[in-house]
């Protein structure tokens, strides 16, 4: 048994593919709505769309390398619908002067198009339909564009930069809802007030968003949280709900406390009153988790925080798969531009992989684009079935230099 002789070719190649999911017709809108074609008489915003996807699937570094990349794929150019490849200097102008904000509008866009296709999973282990975790994740920057965290440097030293990315994503599904964008020195907490969810869903979180005046408010809207309990939080024990000694090995709840938290509005305080549960996991490691619900089980309020995680694995796919090391541009509202691309990259990555049904790693599948990007192959076939286009061979075409020197008699 040899080669796998079935073609598997498309008239195509797999960018453009790509760029057949997303619809045309909604960026053609917002373009529309924001006149971000205005005064553009050649490089229109459907073209740098196209050219910053072409660098962030195949991972360029610069703005140089992504336009010299696409002027050599020469006659390739006409499936993307452009004559030819921008020149460095329009691209760079495009990312300075087209506003970020088209990017941003048509990613929340293509969240509800495609929200039919990712709304196919659910954990049935928690009790909540709406269910969604945020937190947010730092990338630096090499220029103080945006201001970063830390002190001040001293003597000669220059401080660098860096952005924000606060995301909420649906844990069910593991995909974002909503995304800010802001500059690194920007707290956590500030982000919450940017949210709206929905009544009696659950949000989980992190302790560093640390702000009990929204506790209040969301317990006021019917909408439920769990996160942990700051080592260094004053809180006033009301009673003790449930008590348990754990065995040597023995991992679960074992404790749960009502008690009240001290929060001012109007320069009065007021009283918020949580659960608090003690858990120790299998690694012997200790957590304390307040919530506003009173319903649930102490078990599932771990297992709700335990799903947290998922949005850091939503954060490590993004940052290990896409170039967001090296920014095209020096303009906040080209850095920004850049990121939304990203992001729209990310989320048909994802809608790829679900659509194709296919059990490969999300690192794989962003690997086998980039590396079959400008090929004429099925983009389907590639996710799916890429691995099995070599059957194993039985015999070796090698031979022996036994064998050789033989067949000379």
């Amino acid at each position: 048994m040899g080669k796998n002789m079935t073609k598997n070719l498309v008239g195509q190649p797999i960018f453009k593919q790509i760029l057949k999911i997303l619809p045309k017709e909604q960026f053609d809108i917002l373009v529309k709505q924001h006149q971000t074609d205005r005064y553009y008489k050649t490089f229109f915003s459907w073209d740098q769309l196209i050219v910053m996807l072409f660098g962030v699937f195949s991972r360029c570094d610069s703005m140089g390398e992504v336009c010299d990349g696409m002027r050599a794929l020469s006659g390739k150019l006409n499936y993307l619908g452009m004559d030819c490849s921008p020149s460095k200097s329009t691209a760079g102008d495009a990312l300075r002067d087209r506003s970020e904000e088209l990017f941003k509008l048509y990613y929340f866009a293509l969240i509800d198009y495609f929200k039919p296709v990712l709304s196919v999973s659910r954990k049935e282990d928690v009790s909540f339909a709406e269910f969604y975790a945020f937190d947010s994740s730092t990338v630096t920057l090499f220029s103080d564009i945006m201001k970063g965290l830390g002190r001040n440097t001293k003597g000669d030293g220059k401080k660098k930069g860096g952005l924000k990315v606060h995301m909420l994503t649906d844990v069910h599904n593991d995909t974002p809802k909503f995304v800010k964008i802001s500059e690194a020195k920007m707290h956590d907490k500030k982000f919450l007030t940017y949210l709206n969810p929905p009544k009696g869903s659950m949000l989980v979180f992190d302790k560093a968003y640390n702000f009990y005046e929204q506790y209040a408010k969301w317990t006021e809207e019917g909408v439920n949280f769990v996160c942990r309990l700051k080592s260094n939080a004053k809180y006033e024990l009301q009673n003790i709900l449930y008590e348990k000694v754990l065995e040597k090995g023995e991992y679960s709840v074992f404790k749960v406390e009502h008690i009240h938290l001290q929060y001012k509005k109007n320069k009065k305080n007021f009283p918020l009153c949580l659960r608090l549960v003690y858990y120790k996991d299998k690694k012997g490691r200790k957590y304390k988790f307040i919530t506003n619900n009173w319903d649930i089980t102490p078990e599932e309020v771990a297992l709700i925080y335990k799903y947290r995680w998922s949005i850091e694995l939503t954060f490590k796919k993004i940052k290990q798969n896409f170039q967001l090391h090296f920014f095209y541009s020096d303009t906040e509202n080209g850095i920004k531009t850049q990121i939304w691309c990203t992001l729209i990259a990310h989320l048909l990555l994802t809608v790829l992989k679900i659509k194709s049904k296919s059990k490969k790693a999300f690192s794989t599948i962003a690997a086998l684009m980039r590396i079959h990007l400008i090929s004429h192959l099925d983009i389907i076939w590639v996710i799916t079935e890429a691995r099995r286009g070599y059957h194993k061979q039985i015999k070796t075409k090698n031979k022996s230099p036994s064998d050789v020197q033989m067949s000379l008699f």
